[in-house]
């Protein structure tokens, strides 16, 4: 077996020098790989991989055909270039994959197996307007119980990726995850992994990463779909999400789930939400982080269950071995302004510090919303609980809320201008409730404007 091994691993290499490495194309059906839906192409496109980033790197390109395979390992240089009517086949096997950087999730879920993976890599992507189709449902099905459950892409310290106008489905846990990785760009992506049946399919995850652009992408997602995450101590910074459609189960656009590491100058600019099962705007900081410089601005909401959710808790939990807790981060600088939010199901705005530890410059500017509202009476009177150390989401606080409009606690410094929230239905609860509020301004607002289902403000 080794001569034929040999053999093919040399006709890769010399395709790829012959067509003038680095910036050669080379059609992976040169390496062996065999685009039936059928055979496995993992060892054929792995070559292609090696033998093209040891010539200097270049484009390996995906011909139409159903491409089949395992874990994949981009290496330097490398791009992988799929043909409108080529789709890469996940391997429903679970002994196909690798997992080169295990870690433990929020959840408490052991992740980090991946159909395609690149470690350290530099100047690496997937492009073009083909399929990448984790086949996730036929995985899960082939195992009992079901452990091994591959991301689609995974990208682990690596600098300068593209990823660019593919479509990508069915995952086995997230769809697209960066890890301490720098100078990303997504863009024109579409994710499809609402309907899978499967747990866990984000749709596009930063994990400690800095300089990641994601532009105009579609995703319609079963669990979040996009969040920002730090697993790691490193900051994620300088990240700028614009002009995206989300639609999701879980929350359109969340920061936090896991907070070790601080979070700094993120902005989120003209993007639709719609059809969203949690929250719109999710901003959260549970293990420690120091959450700042947070901007977002133009955001339109159809269907969100809480279209703004922030909160600030004492989780402090570490996700690998060798991480130290850190004690109680801090929340602070954040702007959201220009928000128009329809049919949103629960409250307008909840905003939640603890005890000793208020959430701090606060500004809400041009904010509409509107809320299902016919809530009772007896209702205002429910307090909600602090679960200090839960797992961050709006619903830890349960399903009743004493107020429809905002609820405002362990908070210093908020500045509210042309806020408007408006009720769909009579409701007695009051508009706004401040516990624990220091510099809110306005502080307060007429018992008659909230009796009549509305409240609007202006600084």
């Amino acid at each position: 077996m080794l001569r034929p091994f040999l053999a093919c691993l040399f006709l890769t290499a010399a395709a790829c020098a012959a067509q003038g490495a680095p910036g050669s194309t080379m059609d992976v059906t040169a390496s062996g790989a065999v685009g039936d839906g059928v055979t496995l192409n993992t060892g054929a496109l792995q070559r292609a991989i090696d033998a093209c980033s040891a010539q200097g790197g270049g484009i390996l390109s995906f011909p139409p055909g159903h491409y089949l395979t395992g874990t994949i390992q981009l290496k330097d240089n490398v791009i992988l270039r799929l043909d409108a009517r080529a789709v890469l086949l996940g391997s429903p096997n679970a002994a196909d994959y690798r997992n080169l950087d295990p870690f433990t999730a929020g959840d408490g879920v052991p992740l980090g197996d991946a159909l395609i993976v690149a470690v350290g890599a530099r100047h690496v992507g997937v492009v073009g307007a083909g399929t990448i189709d984790g086949q996730g449902r036929a995985l899960k099905a082939a195992q009992n119980p079901y452990k091994v459950r591959p991301f689609l892409m995974r990208w682990l310290r690596c600098a300068d990726v593209t990823v660019r106008d593919v479509h990508l489905a069915n995952p086995g846990a997230w769809t697209l995850n960066f890890f301490q990785t720098s100078g990303a760009v997504v863009e024109r992506v579409t994710i499809r992994t609402r309907d899978t049946g499967l747990a866990n399919n984000d749709g596009i995850d930063l994990d400690s990463c800095e300089g990641v652009r994601i532009r105009d992408c579609d995703i319609e997602s079963g669990d979040d779909a996009i969040c920002l995450k730090a697993t790691s101590p490193l900051a994620c910074r300088d990240i700028s999400v614009s002009g995206c459609r989300l639609s999701t189960k879980c929350n359109a656009f969340k920061l936090g789930t896991e907070s070790l590491g601080d979070f700094a100058r993120i902005s989120l600019t003209d993007c639709q939400f719609r059809n969203t099962g949690m929250a719109g705007i999710a901003l959260y900081a549970v293990d420690g982080a120091q959450m700042h410089d947070v901007k977002i601005a133009n955001v339109a909401m159809d269907g969100v269950t809480v279209p703004i959710s922030i909160r600030l808790g004492a989780r402090l939990k570490t996700f690998r071995p060798g991480d130290h807790a850190k004690p109680v981060g801090a929340l602070h600088d954040i702007t959201i302004q220009n928000v128009k939010a329809a049919g949103a199901k629960q409250i307008g705005v909840l905003i939640n510090g603890i005890p000793g530890h208020p959430i701090e410059a606060i500004s809400l500017e041009n904010i509409d919303i509107t809320v299902a509202g016919g809530g009772k009476a007896a209702d205002a009177q429910v307090q909600l609980p602090e679960k200090e150390g839960a797992y961050p989401e709006y619903s830890m606080f349960g399903k009743v809320m004493p107020a429809y409009g905002l609820y405002l606690r362990h908070v210093r410094g908020v500045r509210f201008k042309t806020v408007r929230i408006a009720a769909s239905r009579p409701d007695p609860r009051p508009a706004m409730v401040l516990l624990d509020a220091d510099d809110v301004t306005p502080a307060n607002f007429a018992p008659e404007l909230a009796s009549d289902s509305s409240l609007s403000a202006a600084q």
